[in-house]
């Protein structure tokens, strides 16, 4: 779009979708009457392997290298966002170590997990006065922090798995966090630059009401997302979108070249911008059908190990489906996810989910029946 000198993806870690109508946010409330809200914006579930082809890869959760890829399908071969803009300046700030490898690309790094998130804000309005990025990641990973330590804080605590809970460190984080972004709000109109940049505030991952992202709950694959600036739409808001979608939409928007081109990218949303309605907005929503498939596929997987306990077939039955024995594909959980490209797109990758959950079903259906008629 024009006049637009820079794009800022500001993510406040763990950010609840509930936060901003819960907690005191007039910052991105104000913006939101400003801007395209999308209430519940969905990320892949967040998963942190240590292990195998995706940990030799990656230091941060899934929904990092997705987010910045714009793609289901990581490969290191895929150009990140920051890696679109050619030679010009980027810059990605943040306090922790943990997005080193979606850094690459970046023209100015900060990664210091010894500062504190205002800091992080400080440093990032002295990059944007003295190197003007026309792309900046601001992170402040305190209130993810927060949500995991109150995950396992003790019971006598008033906010003993609740987020919400009074004296609540996970609520002073988030509230403070709208406070650096009213900062950043109020250096761009002091230098004159508000008018021409587009800011989005979103996080890389939802937050459960107990603490942390469990695999297994909804509201740790949900989080807000705002898209506020020149030519974005006002007022408007959108019921569904994927954070596959957002590199690609920005790109779009910046008027770079975007290189999203697999079967499991994104989609450009184009209904963020005023010139165009987004009465007839749709989108497939394919994250919220694999997420619900892999909370599906673990759940039944449990219940089969389990009846292997009883009857050693179903312990084999694991085996087979692991090693496609049954299947043609596998199915494809968050311990494939360097190989989720062999689906060749997202469609057919939920479509061949589909057939494993099934059949599966159908094993446990019999086990079942044969329990319940004392055959086993």
């Amino acid at each position: 779009m024009e006049n637009l000198n820079r794009a800022i993806v500001f993510l406040i870690d763990g950010l609840h979708w509930q936060a901003p109508e819960k907690l005191h946010m007039p910052v991105l409330n104000k913006l939101i009457g400003q801007g395209t809200y999308i209430n519940k914006s969905w990320m892949i579930v967040p998963h942190h392997p240590t292990v195998g082809d995706y940990g030799k890869l990656h230091t941060s959760s899934f929904p990092n290298p997705v987010l910045q890829e714009g793609n289901l399908f990581i490969n290191p071969k895929n150009r990140m966002l920051q890696e679109m803009f050619g030679e010009k300046p980027t810059a990605f700030i943040t306090n922790t170590l943990a997005y080193q490898s979606v850094s690459r690309g970046f023209n100015t790094i900060i990664q210091n997990p010894d500062i504190t998130d205002d800091a992080v804000l400080s440093k990032s309005l002295e990059v944007i006065e003295s190197r003007n990025p026309i792309y900046l990641r601001i992170h402040l990973q305190t209130p993810g922090n927060e949500g995991r330590y109150l995950s396992y804080t003790t019971t006598n605590k008033p906010y003993y798995r609740n987020i919400w809970g009074e004296g609540s460190p996970y609520v002073r984080a988030i509230e403070n966090a709208d406070v650096l972004l009213g900062r950043l709000v109020d250096h761009l109109q002091l230098i004159g630059e508000w008018e021409k940049t587009l800011l989005i505030v979103s996080s890389d991952q939802g937050q459960s009401v107990q603490g942390w992202h469990p695999m297994i709950e909804e509201d740790s694959s949900i989080t807000p997302l705002l898209f506020v600036g020149p030519g974005i739409a006002k007022g408007r808001t959108l019921p569904y979108f994927e954070h596959t979608d957002l590199s690609p939409t920005i790109a779009w928007l910046m008027g770079v070249e975007a290189a999203f081109g697999s079967g499991g990218s994104g989609k450009i949303i184009q209904e963020v911008s005023e010139n165009l309605s987004a009465e007839n907005f749709s989108h497939p929503q394919y994250i919220r059908q694999i997420n619900s498939q892999i909370n599906e596929y673990n759940t039944l997987r449990a219940h089969i190990i389990l009846a292997g306990n009883v009857d050693p077939y179903y312990s084999s039955l694991i085996s087979y489906l692991e090693n496609e024995l049954l299947t043609p594909e596998p199915f494809y959980h968050q311990d494939r996810f360097t190989e989720w490209y062999k689906a060749g797109d997202t469609a057919h990758l939920i479509e061949a989910n589909g057939k494993i959950l099934k059949l599966m079903c159908e094993e446990l259906k019999k086990f079942e029946a044969l329990n319940k008629d004392g055959h086993i």
